[in-house]
């Protein structure tokens, strides 16, 4: 049976099948997670600063994590890094379910996060590997609808297991799906092409970026509670800068580079993940404050807002397979440039929101943003890992990865500090809804340049790998 499916002219299909079964659960235990804080706190008898390392050490051990298990996979083999990530998750799944205090959790959340990052970095790179340029973004694009769904499920599958089973369910409802991911990983993917030149790894290299990443990224999480000027912050980001410039320093020299530097001389590659980069930057600032207006300011219980928030994943699922089956035939730049305009324009149209407005006034912004994100996305991704050659897919697919996340980490930081430093307040009482809202749209109109430029930077990709 097995053996048909490898010799089927739909086998690159199945690839992808399975691909976006270790995507989804990477996703949306990302997201899934959040729902449970509440109930986590009150059954580990945890405060709200430590319950945070739940999420953050997730956040920052993939972050750290993706171009090294990219680099990984290029001289070990893509089905074998990827087959350890679905057995790591499973282990640290089920760990995480049976945490008894809270940082038994989050040392388990750290094991859960390498195996999704085993995941995610190696998920552009197999699926590009698999396919002809002439149904890449197509494949892409519906990877990224998978992402959008991954996303947008967590909350309300969470909250479901959460009433019916507990929290500890949505760390165990991992280790099925888990297994049956390990086993078509097995039995549908390809077999890994040994390679033949014997590469060493680059420890130092690895090392100084993983410890560079976690200090600069332990530094901007918390540069707004602990406060920027802050000696724990400055401190971090700091050492973290020096651990990234000897990375810089020590890749120049080395023979076999964890990340090959010179693939940011590749335009398309450079182009893609800084506009990339940006998009999630300008995407995240209204990502974060948005559901504190709805239910801040307009008053609306966690349902109605969640509805609401559901639609910007929603038209992004729809838009992002079109999208990249589009950019096959046409190419990125147009969709790509379009995309972002169409983001600005939904977070201009954010900016014009008033503390009455009504349910109905809030879907055109949430229908234009993920019309714009569903459109630049997956061209972006194809462009970016058809820039570069087979044997560099892994480290490619590991730094697109990287630019998202590190975009999501900004996006939220830079938005939540000018908005505090505007006089905007989380839960603002009625005399405070005046300051809420010009901070608010201060915030959108800065996004929404930043949106801008990073259409400027995409229509100036200008040389890419056609299809075939």
């Amino acid at each position: 049976m097995f053996d048909n499916i490898k010799n089927s002219p739909n086998y690159r299909w199945y690839v992808l099948a399975t691909v976006a079964v270790g995507t989804f659960m990477a996703t949306l235990d990302g997201s899934i997670v959040n729902v449970a804080l509440p109930t986590i706190s009150h059954q580990l008898n945890s405060n709200l600063s430590t319950l945070q390392w739940v999420v953050t050490a997730y956040l920052l051990t993939i972050t750290s994590l993706l171009p090294v298990f990219g680099r990984l996979a290029d001289l070990m083999g893509r089905k074998k890094v990827f087959g350890y990530g679905f057995l790591v998750f499973i282990l640290g799944s089920a760990l995480c379910g049976l945490a008894q205090n809270i940082w038994f959790l989050v040392a388990t959340r750290v094991v859960q996060a390498l195996g999704a990052a085993m995941l995610m970095s190696n998920s552009p790179a197999i699926i590009t590997a698999i396919f002809p340029p002439k149904e890449r973004g197509k494949a892409l694009g519906l990877t990224g609808t998978v992402v959008a769904l991954g996303s947008l499920t967590g909350p309300a599958l969470g909250g479901i297991l959460i009433k019916l089973a507990g929290w500890r369910s949505i760390f165990y409802i991992n280790v099925p799906i888990g297994l049956l991911g390990f086993a078509a990983v097995l039995l549908v993917l390809p077999k890994d092409v040994p390679n033949k030149e014997k590469e060493p790894f680059d420890y130092l290299g690895a090392l100084s970026f993983t410890l560079g990443m976690i200090f600069l990224l332990l530094g901007i999480t918390n540069g707004e509670d602990w406060g920027w000027s802050s000696i724990p912050v400055l401190m971090s980001i700091i050492i973290g800068i020096i651990l990234l410039i000897l990375f810089i320093l020590t890749e120049r020299k080395v023979t076999h580079p964890m990340i090959n530097l010179s693939l940011f001389r590749n335009r398309p590659f450079l182009i893609g993940n800084l506009a990339g980069g940006l998009s999630f930057i300008a995407m995240f600032a209204n990502n974060m404050i948005l559901p504190f207006y709805l239910q801040g300011v307009l008053n609306y219980d966690p349902a109605q807002a969640g509805m609401l928030l559901m639609i910007f994943p929603i038209t992004m699922a729809i838009a992002a397979p079109i999208s990249g089956n589009a950019s096959d035939k046409f190419g990125p730049v147009f969709l790509t440039t379009t995309g972002l305009t169409i983001t600005g324009v939904g977070l201009l149209y954010f900016s014009t929101l008033s503390a009455s407005a009504s349910f109905y006034h809030i879907i055109p912004g949430a229908i234009l943003t993920g019309l714009g994100a569903g459109m630049f996305q997956s061209p972006n991704n194809s462009s970016v890992m058809s820039s570069v050659p087979p044997q560099k897919l892994g480290v490619a697919g590991g730094i697109n990865s990287l630019v998202r996340n590190l975009g999501m980490v900004i996006g939220i930081a830079w938005s939540v500090s000018l908005f505090d430093a505007l006089g905007g307040v989380a839960t603002p009482n009625p005399s405070q809804i005046d300051a809420f809202m010009s901070a608010y749209h201060y915030v959108m109109l800065v996004a929404m340049a930043i949106a801008l430029t990073a259409a400027v930077i995409s229509f100036n990709r200008k040389s890419y790998a056609k299809a075939q």
